[in-house]
């Protein structure tokens, strides 16, 4: 079994094929899904989801590229995050790519995500793009090694890689591994020791080749980590074990198909 360990189920390029989607995770045999939450005024319909099938389970938070939305506080976050079907808090980070001036916001709301995780109990998921100095550095001060967590869909060097790793946090690779232009990044994921690994979608974004260019989904998470197999010299069915038991020792709020 595989675990899709990011996705966005909610988007409107997936929300219409619901029932389509589960049947190709079955087909593909990814038993388990998170549906992960990037604002708040999206937070009940990511939950509704999630409810509708016991193979998938949720997260609560605000992305940093999120600006037209309702701003969380720690109060708010704890508070969504203790139903028993939420397992992390996020998507939250940083994110400089796209943003142009002051970033003090972005940073204040990643600072307000790590307390309510470390008061929640439960990891977080963490973004990060074009920022990996200022992300690890609000990880450190913020004391976010003590709820742990993910940093999804990595595309760092192995430099930010090793600075999570002594964190406690797991790496999470998406298709983007499989891209042929994405030569450095698989060099770190093929570092990346067994039991911090894990499989992602972000689907419906990059989609793995080979159906790069189309609508990701988590059926596809096998292509991921058939990438990553291959990588580490190891069979697909090793890779699946592992992420799948990391997946679980992280959030272990999500319901194991084992224990339903």
């Amino acid at each position: 079994m595989l675990v899709d360990s990011h996705c966005h189920l909610d988007f409107p390029e997936l929300a219409g094929r619901f029932d389509e989607v589960l049947a190709a995770m079955s087909a593909h045999e990814v038993g388990h899904a998170l549906c992960v939450c990037v604002a708040l005024d999206g937070f009940d319909r990511v939950l509704e989801l999630a409810l509708r099938d016991e193979r998938l389970s949720a997260s609560v938070g605000v992305h940093p590229d999120q600006r037209e939305t309702p701003e969380p506080d720690v109060a708010t976050l704890v508070r969504l995050a203790a139903h028993p079907r939420v397992v992390a808090i996020g998507e939250t980070g940083l994110d400089y790519y796209r943003t142009t001036g002051d970033t003090e916001w972005q940073r204040e709301r990643f600072r307000v995500h790590i307390r309510a995780a470390r008061q929640a109990g439960k990891p977080l998921i963490i973004h990060t793009r074009a920022a990996s100095a200022d992300t690890l550095r609000l990880m450190r001060e913020e004391g976010a090694e003590a709820a742990g967590g993910v940093m999804h869909c990595f595309t760092e060097d192995w430099e930010t890689a090793r600075a999570a790793l002594d964190l406690g946090f797991y790496l999470s690779f998406s298709g983007i591994v499989t891209f042929r232009n994405a030569a450095p990044l698989r060099e770190v994921a093929a570092r990346v020791p067994d039991d911090r690994l894990l499989v992602e979608t972000d689907a419906p974004f990059l989609a793995p080749v080979p159906h790069r260019g189309k609508i990701n989904e988590p059926a596809f998470v096998r292509f991921v980590a058939a990438s990553l197999a291959e990588l580490r010299q190891q069979s697909i069915d090793r890779v699946a074990q592992t992420t799948t038991e990391n997946f679980f020792n992280l959030f272990k709020h999500a319901r194991h198909i084992d224990d339903m």
